[in-house]
């Protein structure tokens, strides 16, 4: 009998290791399965986040077009104000009147003067000479 004793408790050695390995198994397909499961969700999150970088890419690229444009179109107000702070406004206006009086051209009153085209032009038409029909 004492055989079987053994024999017996290998049996129930092998089937509680058996037990153990499958419950090992199941607890490592689980684990497998959670991982996936935040990889999958993971993977979501980057391509989210990667469009909306992409997003602000794009609004970056076309606020930097804009910034560059304003710029360009802008570039000369500075100097123009300084010119104009430099000039004193009522005295190159005077000087102005009394060229366009004498016959100066709009061009000629913005670069001797610094004044705007708009203001040249204006001063040229209140107070250059008429033309004569």
């Amino acid at each position: 009998m004492p055989d079987l004793n053994v024999a017996a408790v290998m049996s129930i050695g092998a089937v509680a290791f058996a037990a153990l390995a499958l419950l090992t198994a199941l607890g490592a397909w689980g684990s497998m399965r959670r991982w996936r499961v935040r990889c999958e969700s993971l993977e979501s999150n980057f391509a989210a986040l990667r469009r909306e970088l992409e997003l602000v890419a794009s609004i970056s690229v076309r606020t930097g077009r804009r910034v560059q444009r304003i710029e360009q179109e802008y570039s000369g107000v500075a100097d123009r104000v300084e010119l104009v702070e430099s000039r004193g406004a009522a005295g190159s206006f005077d000087q102005a009147i009394d060229w366009a009086r004498r016959g100066a051209e709009p061009n000629q009153l913005a670069q001797q003067f610094g004044l705007s085209s708009s203001e040249a032009e204006l001063v040229t038409r209140l107070h250059g000479r008429k033309n004569l029909a």
